[in-house]
């Protein structure tokens, strides 16, 4: 039995904490309280699933799938889990994550700066112009400074968020209002989509090997001992998170009064600042989130790069920085409005399918590993996955909703969870049908005992 101290519990679990702690999750929130308002908090308990408690399971699901995604969608398809690959690496880097950062860091440190009547698209330009640059250069060759800067960065950031948080609540900007039109039905359900817009279960199949890791230094090598002391971990990460996303999502609720309804979540934390510290506040946030994009815009760059270069060699690490730098400088461009609004049909795509994997993974064992339950699953998933992206892309939304509107949850975006099961029990009989092989995931019974 191996003992496992608690300093190491904790620690690991401020890691994680720390790992999903970034410029551009904290702007969904605070956006979900200022139009959710009353209903705020029925909307954050959906949130708070697939913007918090999935994101450790997906790690989870790491542990037991094989270290990486590719090796945890490879139970599908080989080609799938390559598609599926390049598709999460490149909404991580340069379609998504990247211009999101740095509109953000745009949004909240820069734009309430900008005097009126200034050229707005030319200071974006300029801006993201030297943000990205300098994200290659720290990108350049890797280094421990970007982890570095990282550890220093994450406790100023948290210690400021609380400063405002605290603020918030002992003078609080305003009443929570009445919510707006599409918060008066299908609340939970329009909670549980917006949480994928942090992308945070995303990102966690790609930055989850960094925990992996540090589980490995210490000697442990057992998946049970692993999975015990990342659940022990977990939940400090989870409550820490948990009253983060509250905690913005009271920000957004309480700020309508004073500063009126915002058209996205950097807005409405940068104006907030300045109602409750005054110009301070201003630049106390502008100059943290600036360090914190930073260090988000270099590791998913990196992670992007690293992976293109794994999977076509004869492009090096350089060249493809190069090139996905550029193409987010473009889309960055577009402004933060426009870049949330191109993402939204790719992570309405992508994301079910995540929460799909993450769940087929942790229930193994029950169906026996069988292939054709991983095929058929995704298959149900991916179909309707793919009529909301269009939907969402504003394609025929009306025929589809007509054709596939008999589908229970269809019309909030959660149809897939319907269809999922029904694939799941087809592929199940079929596996019986074949007499297909088991898979099962071996798991040592060893134990781990925290002190």
């Amino acid at each position: 039995m191996q003992t496992v101290p608690f300093s190491k519990v904790f620690a690991i679990g401020l890691m994680l904490f720390a790992m999903f702690l970034g410029a551009g999750n904290v702007i969904f929130a605070p956006m979900v309280g200022q139009e959710a308002g009353t209903n705020t908090w029925i909307a954050m308990s959906g949130f708070l699933i697939t913007g918090v408690g999935l994101v450790l399971l997906a790690i989870l699901a790491l542990t037991r799938g094989g270290g990486t995604v590719e090796k945890l969608a490879s139970r599908v398809n080989p080609l799938f889990a390559t598609v599926f690959s390049v598709l999460l690496f490149l909404t991580l880097g340069p379609i998504y994550v990247i211009p999101r950062t740095t509109s953000v860091v745009y949004e909240i440190a820069v734009n309430p700066l900008v005097s009126e009547g200034a050229n707005t698209k030319l200071i974006l330009f300029g801006f993201s112009t030297i943000f990205i640059v300098l994200t290659i250069l720290l990108s350049w060759n890797t280094t421990k400074f970007v982890d570095r800067l990282g550890k220093m960065i994450t406790p100023v950031f948290a210690i400021l968020l609380l400063a405002i948080i605290m603020k918030s609540v002992i003078t609080p900007m305003g009443s929570i209002g009445a919510p707006q039109e599409n918060y008066l039905s299908g609340i939970f359900l329009k909670g549980f989509t917006q949480g994928y817009y942090t992308m945070d279960v995303l990102a966690a199949f790609v930055f989850g090997g960094i925990f992996i890791k540090s589980i490995g230094a210490l000697g442990i090598k057992s998946e049970k001992v692993v999975s015990s002391l990342f659940i022990k971990a977990g939940l400090i990460t989870i409550i820490g998170l948990i009253l983060l996303q509250v905690s913005m999502a009271w920000i957004g609720a309480s700020s309508v009064d004073s500063i009126g309804l915002k058209d996205n979540g950097g807005e409405v934390l940068a104006q907030s600042a300045s109602v409750l510290f005054g110009q301070v506040g201003i630049y106390m946030i502008g100059t943290v989130i600036f360090l914190t994009g930073i260090t988000t815009n270099v590791a998913c760059l990196a992670a992007v790069s690293e992976y293109f270069e794994r999977i076509v060699p004869s492009v090096s690490y350089k060249v493809w920085l190069l090139v996905f730098a550029l193409l987010s400088l473009i889309i960055t461009n577009f402004g933060l409005n426009t870049i949330l609004t191109m993402a939204s049909p790719i992570l309405l795509l992508l994301y079910p399918i995540a929460i799909a994997l993450i769940a087929l993974v942790l229930f193994n064992n029950l169906f026996n590993g069988y292939q054709s339950v991983y095929v058929s699953t995704i298959i149900g998933v991916g179909m309707i996955a793919v009529l909301d992206a269009l939907k969402e892309a504003n394609i025929f939304p009306e025929t589809i909703d007509a054709v596939f509107g008999f589908i229970p949850l269809f019309e909030n975006g959660a149809g897939w969870i319907v269809t999922g099961i029904v694939g799941a029990v087809i592929g199940f009989i079929i596996s019986k049908v074949k007499n297909e092989r088991a898979a099962l995931i071996q798991e040592s019974v060893t134990n781990v005992r925290v002190e």
